[in-house]
């Protein structure tokens, strides 16, 4: 049994990590938490839905298109609100980005309902291997999102955005100096962020059914995991996400499953109570 449950939470917080990616790298680059983000997730899970069951495309085209339609939702998102604010405080952009995810929530409600469903996929057996039970979808989300982190990484540290883009989060206007134009950079985030969110979205749309409030489910467990492993730090949300994934499907051996949330909110409170900047981020020198 525990070993299970550490299996299925390596999986879940492999999961967690893409949308975690996308949380930390928009935090990095605009200086907010987007609180928009679960109803990305949701809009995502909707994209996949119909291009999968609506237009009856094969699931890895569905998932590419999904991930493609997300990405242009968050430049959308980008260039006509968080555009126009970008120069206000943080707390305003959380503001507008908590509004932008009603908007994205409903608009959702309104165009597909709020009737439960589900991606066209066929039902496998699941496999067993030195006693764990471990389902396809599983070995098809971890392999994704491993693959999906490598390309990050390589992105991140091996290519002219990625280092613009760590440019522009450390110190936005020495990098404006240096002749990185940062609206082009933010926006190419936005994207980024977005097609992770897309792709997070079918992993998570594999496991359950899909309805409104699927990414709002996932919300507290991925500010968690990016609050954990330190907001800003790409490789502290992985493994902040691991962390969580973790200790959530464990907690089941002490705790009744519908208690899962409050490990995520357990764990925020601690954080902010005794490292606020998380495990793996730098604390802010005030001067």
């Amino acid at each position: 049994m525990p070993a299970q449950l550490a299996f299925s939470g390596l999986v879940t917080g492999l999961i967690l990590a893409l949308p975690a990616l996308a949380l930390t790298l928009t935090f990095g680059i605009a200086r907010f938490p987007n609180f928009a983000l679960g109803a990305m997730v949701t809009t995502g899970a909707y994209l996949a839905w119909a291009a999968n069951v609506l237009a009856g495309l094969p699931l890895l085209e569905a998932a590419v298109l999904a991930a493609l339609g997300l990405a242009l939702v968050a430049m959308a998102l980008d260039a006509c609100a968080f555009r126009w604010l970008r120069e206000r405080d943080g707390m305003t952009l959380m503001v507008a980005s908590i509004g932008l995810s009603f908007v994205l929530e409903n608009a959702c409600r309104f165009a597909f309902g709020n009737d439960a469903r589900s991606l066209a996929v066929e039902v496998a057996r699941p496999m067993r291997w030195h006693g764990l039970r471990i389902n396809h979808e599983q070995l098809t989300a971890a392999a994704t999102v491993l693959v999906l982190l490598v390309l990050m990484h390589l992105l991140l540290h091996h290519t002219r955005l990625g280092r613009a883009m760590r440019a522009v989060a450390d110190n936005a206007p020495l990098a404006a100096a240096r002749g990185i134009e940062r609206g082009r950079i933010v926006s190419l985030t936005w994207a980024i962020a977005g097609a992770l969110a897309g792709v997070a979205a079918v992993l998570i749309a594999l496991d359950r059914a899909i309805d409104p409030l699927l990414g709002w489910n996932f919300q507290i467990p991925v500010f968690a995991a990016a609050i954990l492993g330190g907001l800003g730090s790409p490789v502290g949300a992985v493994l902040g996400a691991l962390l969580i994934g973790l200790a959530e499907e464990l907690s089941a051996l002490v705790l009744p499953t519908q208690y899962r949330q409050a490990v995520g909110f357990g764990i925020i409170l601690l954080l902010l109570l005794l490292r606020p900047h998380g495990l793996f981020g730098r604390a802010v020198i005030r001067r």
